[in-house]
């Protein structure tokens, strides 16, 4: 809990009733290697915060495959807030890559935490602001090599090198699996 409340007070100044009252409203959630925090074909109901461990967003394309867009790490939000506000149907899927320890704050707690802290829409804002920024930035340029595309994933993402799958890696790439390991053999 506490890592959340530093996250959120990075945004704005809360006093220890309003802390306590989103303590209150938090909830802890484990999620094991593979499953999901949000799925396509659902309403994404929650807001996560990653305490521990490694998310990825990912989707299917229309050849059914399945692509990564994004990974978010400690100390990040992980929402599919574009369909979580307007409480539509995803196509997305946001998984566990490695296990996962989570705070989350149900579409209810987040909606009504807007009602009763003065400023919570300023610092909510500010926090969906970075969220979508975090899963939008660093992409892999489609137009450079496959090689400079993972330079420069290990320079973007030096902590998730070993901790998550090479397949999802490719993936995000954009390479096959193959490739991946091709190219890592000859950058060692």
């Amino acid at each position: 809990m506490k890592e959340l409340i530093e996250y959120i007070l990075q945004f704005g100044h809360l006093n220890k009733q309003q802390i306590d009252l989103i303590c209150v409203r938090a909830g802890e959630l484990k999620l094991r290697k593979n499953e999901y925090f949000s799925e396509a074909g659902k309403v994404p109901g929650q807001v996560g915060f990653v305490v521990d461990g490694i998310v990825r967003g990912c989707y299917y394309n229309k050849d059914g495959d399945e692509i990564t867009r994004c990974f978010i790490s400690e100390n990040s939000l992980v929402v599919d807030y574009v369909n979580f506000e307007a409480n539509i149907v995803s196509s997305d899927y946001l998984q566990a890559c490695t296990e996962c320890n989570l705070m989350v704050l149900s579409r209810q707690s987040w909606e009504e935490l807007s009602q009763i802290i003065v400023g919570w829409d300023n610092i909510k804002s500010k926090m969906v602001q970075l969220c979508m920024y975090q899963k939008s930035r660093k992409g892999p340029v489609v137009s450079q090599d496959a090689t400079t595309r993972y330079l420069e994933f290990m320079e973007n993402y030096p902590s998730l090198i070993n901790r998550v799958p090479l397949t999802y890696i490719a993936s995000y790439l954009g390479v096959t699996q193959q490739s991946l390991s091709r190219i890592r053999k000859n950058i060692r």
